[in-house]
């Protein structure tokens, strides 16, 4: 009996070595390759889902840290004041209050209050998608998927959220402490059922208590994801996410218990999947990203007010936004004059290098700064994507502040870790030894914003 010699082809490729009977066109994948190749699949799978369900992942964790860590109720309204309570967000906003609440609509609707005056904000669903109308004045009756909707809704704006978890975050943005207490009566969230003697708003003060809202790493993360996933409706724009999941031990219905094999593959895959949002956030690719050609400050929120829908099947941009911000809405990226607020993000110098914790630098801010009620610059840490922590507890400065102005009227801003002689008022001390970004907020933007004829220029080392 003769034995046909089996002459294999070797191969290399960027996963390492493949191997084929025969040759590649015309010979299957050894067994050794097979494993390789399922194991590339699955991994490869994963970074991606690590990018997609960001939103949601942030969604999960901001919630169970309002509700196990700070002990909210459903629905109740939660204030953030104190720095430390401000660090449990991502990118936060270090000069207006912050008021926020959770809702789990499963056990029926809620009603949501929205004040006149004196507040931004919106009601969003678990993906972090603004519930249309919210943002205005009014009094909403929010719906989860399945509900009825009432037979008398004289008196609320009903609105479907598409999630049974929702969440209502607001800002004060009057100057006026009374304005906004005023403001702040007239928010309300409370269940339907309870419509007819609603209850006393009584508003959970986290003062300094430390908390974090942040996306876990490594398991963690998948874990929150798996809450989603069990929690939430499928939406029919996800399905192959969800089917690319299968694979990996996350599915609809069934308990998440990976192997060992999925624990390895999905906890690399937390690394790779979060360097690359890092780089997709630090280094955005997308078309006219850049606020002014040249320079490094970008549009933070790539999402389109005028279809703001349409974002959602945007992976890249998306992702770019929810590795470090929460919520997303119109009136977060507006593209003409009104009572909005819009965002650049900035992660490198003029030279093009990343910002450096042990570096000082100057930013230039010109005059007549185009916004109609304030400007403020934050500085955040790269690991945390939150305030900046350093001895002083000072993130931002802005033109609410008493800061030094020169004499046509610009404001340099120092940010470095030595305070500079004679502009102490105008630093942000920054840590040796840790990157940081930074953000630069407009309220209420005015057309020089939007046609870009008022320049922001870079930080330049000092």
């Amino acid at each position: 009996m003769i034995t046909e010699e089996i002459i294999t082809q070797k191969m290399e490729t960027r996963i390492g070595e493949l191997e084929f009977t025969h040759d590649f066109a015309n010979g299957f994948p050894t067994d050794a390759s097979v494993e390789k190749l399922y194991d590339e699949r699955d991994f490869q799978r994963a970074c991606q889902a690590y990018l997609w369900s960001l939103p949601a992942v942030s969604f999960t964790a901001w919630q169970r840290g309002i509700t196990k860590q700070l002990g909210a109720k459903n629905g109740q309204i939660v204030s953030i004041l104190s720095y430390e309570a401000r660090r449990g967000i991502l990118t936060a906003n270090a000069t207006t209050p912050y008021y926020l609440g959770f809702a789990d609509l499963s056990a029926g609707p809620f009603v949501l209050e929205m004040p006149a005056q004196g507040v931004q904000g919106a009601a969003s669903d678990a993906w972090q998608m603004a519930i249309r109308g919210t943002e205005a004045s009014g009094r909403y009756l929010v719906l989860a998927p399945g509900q009825k909707e009432p037979e008398k809704t004289e008196g609320y704006i009903v609105r479907h959220s598409p999630t049974f978890n929702i969440f209502l975050g607001v800002r004060l943005t009057d100057a006026d402490p009374e304005k906004g207490k005023q403001a702040l009566a007239q928010l309300k969230m409370y269940p339907y059922a309870q419509r007819d003697n609603p209850p006393k708003m009584e508003i959970l003060d986290t003062g300094t208590k430390a908390w974090s809202g942040l996306p876990p790493r490594g398991m963690e993360y998948w874990e929150r994801l798996d809450d989603m996933i069990q929690k939430e409706p499928v939406e029919s724009r996800d399905i192959f996410f969800h089917a690319m999941l299968r694979s990996l031990g996350l599915q609809k219905g069934k308990a998440f218990k990976p192997d060992a094999r999925q624990k390895k593959i999905l906890t690399e895959a937390a690394l790779v999947g979060e360097a690359m949002a890092k780089a997709n956030s630090a280094d955005r690719r997308f078309a006219d990203v850049k606020y002014r050609p040249g320079a490094h400050w970008d549009f933070a929120l790539q999402l389109d007010a005028d279809n703001a829908e349409n974002y959602w099947n945007l992976l890249d941009e998306r992702a770019s936004w929810f590795y470090e911000a929460v919520g997303a809405g119109p009136s977060m990226a507006p593209k003409r004059p009104g009572p909005s607020s819009a965002y650049l993000s900035a992660y490198k110098d003029k030279t093009g290098e990343w910002l450096d914790g042990g570096v000082s630098y100057r930013l230039h801010v010109p005059p007549n700064a185009p916004v109609k009620l304030f400007w403020s610059i934050t500085v955040y840490d790269v690991d945390t994507r939150a305030l900046i922590l350093n001895d002083s507890k000072i993130a931002d400065r802005s033109s609410r502040m008493d800061l030094k102005k020169n004499e046509d009227g610009s404001v340099d801003i120092y940010c470095g870790p030595d305070s500079p002689p004679g502009f102490e008022k105008n630093w942000i001390p920054t840590v040796p030894g840790r990157n940081w970004f930074a953000y630069f907020r407009f309220y209420q933007p005015t057309e020089t914003y939007f046609d870009r004829s008022w320049p922001l220029p870079d930080f330049e080392q000092v």
